[in-house]
């Protein structure tokens, strides 16, 4: 690294950048959001969540969202991690107006907006740093810092680089300037003025009113290979960027003082800042933040596996966002989410609790909401990718396949909420295709254990001998009607309560031999469609008599 600790062109330089990047002069409604990851692994949800509340933050203003790249961390950086984040916000309509796109290129006027590739723009205000006494080169080496932090558990006293502490800061510019010419390695520390004792208030867009010790440390801003640390790199970027609103994790509230005292050392106006706490799950009887290493569904990758929609995951995320969401989508059924307007005060203060079943259920309603004929896509889409052989089935005859997705949808009063994710088809649907249906012998004789054996042969008789693929289901309920009072069931629940003792069971005792032989299953959509759908082959080799 070098930085020279005087530099006459210095005020030239700065004149230059600011020049590179006016301000963008907009109106004080209108924001100026970001999303800046770090390529450091697979795309978590948690920087979905954040992205989505950003972006839509600025669009909602008619702002601006973009996205940055903070790469200044290259032994932790994930080669390919940046394309799989970009990728990701795409498929989620996180919709960027300025950052770098999957062909390579970069979209905007403020770029370039990869970290990595502005390392002088941060050496030059580092210079400028230096330049008012604001910062200082630091040549400590691990052991000067271990030992002070050694000392200092000692003496009890506050760990950190600070006040006494701070070994370099009192090196005069003449001791500084020979070492560096020795080529002893340093690094650029920011020169606090704070004192810990003192408070300061701030608000917060999500967190409110708090109050904070000023910030007392002289914190790194530029490391030993020549790239900037966050705390430094971040005020730099979004001051020239146009920043209006930082949303971002939780982790960075405590930093929140040392941001302050470098915006303000470095002449620059502050944005609003707000802090996001976690996704978080609960783990036994107590919460803890969604982890990387333990939980598969931090990984974004782990919901299309498992067959969410993309629109579900979306409204999942809306609904952890502001709790109304919920009420919102009963009264706008069919509206796109975009409407709806996401409220930072409205945001969860402990963190919003990630529930699969709560997805789960909101991804019934989103796929519920679909046509036929996208459902249908959809899921052949999903198993091509991950079920092969029920994307065979899909494949050989979509005809057949519009009809069963079909069943409890068009037209219906009440649409069928069976299916949660795609995951869920082979279980759903799979026995409507003969080279999937694998009844379960033991859960048949489960669930007609309470029919003997004759019941069940005397109803399947009756059924054939009377049924007809004709039959409107007014017609077709009429018969199974008669099967049961024939057989001495009631033909419906009203009877049956009117007169208990007349009456062997109810028609659903009937009527269940026909859903479990046909489908193996208890728990189906609407049994007179699934007939219709199945025909009248399939339905007389799956209900032949035993024996």
């Amino acid at each position: 690294m070098n930085i020279p600790l005087s530099n006459s062109n210095l005020e030239t330089e700065i004149e230059a950048i600011n020049t590179r990047y006016p301000s963008r002069l907009l109106p004080l409604e209108i924001k100026v959001t970001r999303i800046a990851p770090s390529p450091t692994g697979f795309t978590h949800i948690g920087t979905i969540y954040a992205a989505m509340i950003s972006e839509r933050i600025a669009h909602q203003s008619d702002g601006i969202f973009f996205l940055r790249i903070e790469d200044t961390d290259k032994k932790r950086e994930v080669e390919g991690a940046t394309e799989k984040l970009i990728s990701g916000l795409t498929k989620y309509a996180i919709h960027i107006d300025e950052g770098k796109k999957l062909d390579g290129t970069e979209a905007g006027e403020y770029g370039p907006y990869v970290q990595s590739h502005r390392a002088e723009i941060y050496r030059t205000f580092a210079q400028f740093l230096v330049s008012r006494g604001r910062a200082y080169p630091c040549f400590c080496t691990p052991d000067e810092l271990d030992a002070v932090h050694k000392s200092q558990e000692l003496k009890k006293v506050r760990p950190g680089y600070y006040k006494e502490h701070a070994i370099c800061r009192l090196k005069t510019h003449e001791e500084a300037q020979k070492l560096i010419n020795d080529g002893k390695s340093y690094i650029i520390r920011f020169r606090s003025e704070g004192n810990f004792d003192i408070k300061i208030s701030i608000i917060d867009l999500i967190k409110g009113e708090r109050e904070l010790s000023q910030n007392d440390h002289d914190a790194v801003i530029i490391k030993s290979d020549g790239l900037p640390t966050y705390h430094f790199a971040h005020a730099v970027d979004d001051h020239l960027m146009g920043t209006t609103d930082v949303i971002r994790g939780d982790e960075w509230f405590s930093s929140l003082p040392l941001h302050i005292e470098l915006f303000t050392a470095l002449e620059f106006p502050l944005p609003r800042f707000g802090h996001l706490s976690p996704i978080q799950k609960m783990d036994g009887t107590s919460r803890r933040k969604l982890s990387k290493r333990k939980d598969p569904e931090a990984n974004i990758e782990f919901y299309e596996s498992e067959g969410y929609p993309v629109e579900a995951v979306i409204e999942y995320l809306l609904n952890l966002a502001n709790s109304n969401f919920e009420d919102w989508r009963v009264g706008h059924i069919f509206d796109n989410n975009r409407d709806f307007k996401i409220a930072l005060e409205k945001l969860p203060q402990s963190g919003a609790l990630f529930d699969i079943a709560k997805l789960q259920s909101i991804s019934k309603e989103v796929i519920a909401r679909f046509p036929t004929k996208e459902v249908c896509e959809r899921a052949l889409n999903w198993t091509t990718a991950f079920d092969s052989d029920l994307a065979k089935q899909i494949e050989n005859d979509q005809t057949y396949a519009i009809k069963i997705f079909d069943i409890e949808r068009g037209g219906a009063e009440k649409v069928r909420k069976d299916i949660g994710k795609w995951k869920d088809l082979q279980g759903e649907i799979g026995y409507f295709f003969d080279e999937l249906f694998a009844p379960d012998a033991k859960l048949i004789a489960k669930e007609l254990s309470t029919l003997d054996g004759d019941t069940t042969t005397k109803a399947l008789e009756l059924f054939f001998a009377s049924y007809s693929e004709e039959d409107t289901k007014d017609v077709w309920l009429e018969k199974m009607r008669t099967i049961a009072t024939v057989l001495g069931y009631a033909p419906n629940t009203k009877e049956l309560k009117a007169n208990p003792e007349k009456y062997r069971g109810s028609i659903a005792e009937i009527t269940k031999i026909f859903r479990v032989l046909l489908t193996g299953k208890t728990q189906t959509p609407d049994l007179y469609e699934i007939m219709q759908v199945m025909g009248n082959a399939r339905i007389m080799r799956r209900l032949k008599i035993p024996g």
